[in-house]
């Protein structure tokens, strides 16, 4: 996911963190110095649902506004080494008294 509050705020007039912050009081929510620049400065750990809304609120915008998913990293692919060669499967014993091993199965 990617967080674009900056680029919604930015969107709205607002340049920096401490004006959303007086926003957000003036809608009812109380953010800390902190907890407003770890919002600020890049993508939350965590985001309370609850502040979301205010956050919506404020920007007018959704939350798929401020967390957009990004292309999944393509899965990786085992490649082996160059002139890798797997290892050969051990040898099955052979039953005492039946001499060399069967090239074709019992039926």
């Amino acid at each position: 996911m990617r967080w674009e509050l900056k680029e919604r705020a930015a969107e709205r007039g607002i340049a920096t963190a401490a004006q959303l912050r007086r926003l957000l009081a003036a809608y009812g929510l109380q953010v800390s110095a902190g907890k407003m620049s770890h919002l600020w400065s890049g993508t939350p750990l965590t985001v309370r649902l609850g502040d979301l809304d205010f956050l919506c609120a404020v920007l007018a915008c959704r939350p798929s506004d401020l967390l957009v998913p990004e292309e999944p990293a393509p899965p990786a692919v085992f490649a082996p080494a160059a002139g890798y060669r797997p290892p050969e499967p051990p040898a099955l014993p052979v039953p005492a008294g039946q001499g060399e091993a069967r090239l074709v199965p019992p039926l």
